[in-house]
């Protein structure tokens, strides 16, 4: 038995099964295209996780680590307004449906202008499709 349904029935023992939230939260990042996001993203995220890792013994980061996490089924949530939105539907689906989700952009050394880009298509056309 998963946490989440550890949680669902706990829930529903408690009585309150129809009250329960589930959110999504993960690093993610919106541009126009799959191509840009990936460019934008990777070296602020490369530079934080190798930094973080050198304090906790991995290794460096590689791009390959990185494309296999922003992959379909990747834990990162980084890519096109479309490619956003399926990962964020199968995830829900995965997970019997989740009530919000967020991201963290910050960590990658993103400018305030591309926070601002991607905020703009996660309203205006990611959460359309979700």
């Amino acid at each position: 038995m998963s946490r989440l349904d550890l949680y669902r029935a706990a829930g529903k023992k408690a009585g309150h099964a129809d009250k329960l939230k589930v959110g999504l939260h993960s690093l993610g990042y919106v541009a126009n295209t799959t191509h840009e996001a990936l460019n934008d993203y990777y070296p602020g995220y490369a530079e934080t996780f190798t930094r973080i890792g050198k304090e906790r013994g991995w290794p460096p980061v590689t791009r390959a680590q990185f494309d296999a996490q922003t992959g379909s089924k990747g834990a990162l949530i980084i890519g096109s307004p479309e490619e956003v939105a399926e990962k964020i539907v199968r995830h829900s689906e995965a997970l019997g449906g989740i009530s919000r989700v967020s991201f963290q952009m910050d960590n990658a050394g993103l400018s305030h202008a591309q926070l601002l880009d991607a905020i703009t298509l996660i309203g205006t056309r990611v959460k359309p499709l979700v």
